[in-house]
């Protein structure tokens, strides 16, 4: 599925491709509904029909992504409500085998993420996996999502790499789709984002059920 020998850059997503979405879906979908419905005195469907509309509306933009954006808007402290259910933060199964088996191939890892910087550094101090990544970049620092083509242009100019040598995974296909309209030759999906729910149809990609399928034998230091 992958040649390594034609691939210098790995880009990294990081929810649903690294980690377990099962942590994000439940926040956003139960967590937060239970919490907005206690604020306001509603009961928990009232709360999901409130929200989820909400959702909708900004879902693939920088608002979708930032949590001081929902926080001013519910007014809720939103990075404080993220904390109560830290303990769904997972890492996929055999990601860390493969990210160690990255370094030692030589391969250039970087994590690039629509989370934004509060989230980032929640999941990084409940997880290992920033040990093994020689990059990461938020598009909050880029400006724009990473489903817009003119994004990876602005992140060349940060994290320069070529974009025919270069290996995308992530679990968003209209991120992947993106990435191919600008040029990125080695794209990959994920089938499994959230291990509580079934695979996701792809269509037009290969995709991997764990990173076991594309982990390389190296030796072992």
């Amino acid at each position: 599925m992958v040649n390594w020998d034609k691939i210098q850059n790995v880009l990294l997503d990081m929810d649903g491709t690294l980690l377990d979405l099962h942590f994000d879906n439940y926040f956003w979908r139960e967590h937060l509904p239970i919490r907005y419905a206690e604020k306001h005195n509603i009961d928990l469907d009232e709360a999901k029909q409130s929200l989820f509309p909400r959702f909708r509306q900004v879902e693939g933009t920088m608002q979708w992504y930032c949590l001081d954006y929902w926080s001013e808007a519910l007014e809720m402290d939103i990075v404080f409500l993220k904390e109560e259910v830290t303990h769904l933060i997972a890492v996929h199964p055999h990601v860390i085998d493969f990210l160690r088996a990255m370094r030692r191939t030589g391969k250039h890892i970087a994590l690039v993420t629509n989370a934004h910087q509060n989230s980032l550094m929640l999941k990084m101090k409940h997880t290992s996996i920033g040990e093994y990544l020689d990059a990461v970049i938020s598009s909050h620092t880029i400006g724009l999502p990473k489903e817009d083509p003119a994004f990876w242009l602005r992140l060349q100019k940060q994290l320069p790499f070529r974009a025919e040598t270069s290996l995308l995974i992530d679990d968003n296909t209209t991120v992947l789709r993106s990435a191919r309209h600008f040029g990125i030759a080695h794209l990959l999906a994920v089938k499994n984002p959230d291990s509580r729910q079934p695979p996701c149809d792809h269509s037009g990609f290969n995709a991997i059920q764990s990173f076991l399928d594309i982990t390389p034998q190296t030796p072992a230091p």
